[in-house]
């Protein structure tokens, strides 16, 4: 225990509190899990963020939320500069540590059941996550052999050549997820165009760049237009993989312009790499599965409690780990405990 009026010592994120955030994304996975197929999202995303706050409470940490449900005046909890952590001691200073959130990544696919729900946090050293905006972003994700390959001014079909040249494989034989909305109408088509095959999904466009910068999950790339805050949080985890992107800001209102300056950004025209928006020299990404997909396992009731599969992750000591874990909430019957 620290003397009085002793500053806590420091500490190595990665190290010391990634144990911490991969149960804060437990227990938003299990509590939004609870919910899961009753058709309402809202309700869903409400219990995945009061779960994972209320687990914040427990880590000695002077956290900030630089990423989260949005600016204070719309989300009452996780807001962009809420500060999170155990609650201070006197004469102790807590470490400070910048963290980007989505409680609930894929709230409708949770809602109705569906495949490729998780809870998702990053953490890193104060600015190691770009502040981003809450806009749309441009994005091309792949994996680590496309590395300083990628380009966003280019058109599709160089990308696709680039991307195949660098798998050593035809064009013909990648895959390409791409969310199914009206403004990728045109994208679609030129990425059919090009011959390359084409996975549509409705949500969840955080864990498709995980999968694209995963050898043997039969996804090589990600294309499209998609939230900046989602695409900080996938460059923090592509970060740990070594995997490539290349993202620029949607900036297409005066409103926009006047809210990315206030947030720091000089050049909203600016091209980032995944080492732009994760800049951080520790970083750690946590993601729970909430409903089973092709990375990570939904969360599973038992009579005594539920398991939970994480992914965590970490960018300086370049560990990935799969966590399966059994909670216990009773004490196990005559039977002893049973984990389906």
């Amino acid at each position: 225990m620290s003397a009085p009026g002793a500053a806590a010592p420091s500490i190595n994120i990665e190290k010391d509190l990634l144990g911490d955030f991969v149960h804060v994304v437990e227990r938003a996975a299990i509590e939004s899990a609870r919910t899961m197929g009753q058709g309402d999202a809202e309700a869903s995303d409400q219990a995945a963020v009061q779960a994972m706050r209320k687990a914040f409470e427990g880590i000695r940490m002077a956290g900030n939320i630089v990423i989260g449900e949005g600016e204070r005046d719309e989300a009452p909890m996780l807001y962009i500069g809420e500060p999170v952590g155990a609650p201070a001691q006197d004469g102790v200073q807590f470490p400070r540590v910048d963290i980007a959130v989505d409680p609930l990544e894929g709230t409708n696919l949770c809602a109705t059941g569906a495949p490729n729900s998780i809870c998702v946090l990053a953490a890193s050293e104060p600015n190691g996550l770009l502040h981003a905006p809450d806009c749309y972003m441009d994005k091309i994700v792949a994996g680590p052999a496309c590395r300083d390959a990628l380009d966003i001014e280019a058109p599709v079909k160089y990308n696709l050549k680039t991307i195949a040249r660098c798998l050593d494989r035809r064009v013909s034989d990648l895959v390409i997820m791409v969310l199914d909305r009206p403004r990728h109408q045109d994208l679609i088509a030129e990425i059919r165009s090009a011959g390359a095959r084409i996975r549509l999904i409705t949500d969840g466009d955080l864990s498709a760049g995980i999968a694209a910068a995963v050898r043997g999950a039969n996804v090589h790339a990600v294309f499209g237009t998609g939230g900046a805050p989602e695409g900080v949080l996938t460059a923090a985890a592509l970060r740990c993989l070594s995997g490539e992107m290349v993202a620029r800001l949607v900036v297409n209102t005066k409103q926009l312009e006047e809210r990315v300056e206030r947030m720091g950004i000089k050049d909203p025209k600016r091209i980032y790499s995944a080492k732009d928006l994760a800049p951080g020299k520790e970083i750690i990404f946590a993601a729970a599965g909430v409903t089973s997909g092709a990375l990570l396992n939904g969360v599973r009731f038992f009579g005594q409690g539920c398991r939970t599969h994480t992914l965590a992750m970490t960018a300086a000591s370049k560990q990935v780990r799969f966590v399966d874990t059994v909670h216990m909430t009773e004490e196990p019957g005559p039977r002893g405990v049973r984990l389906f």
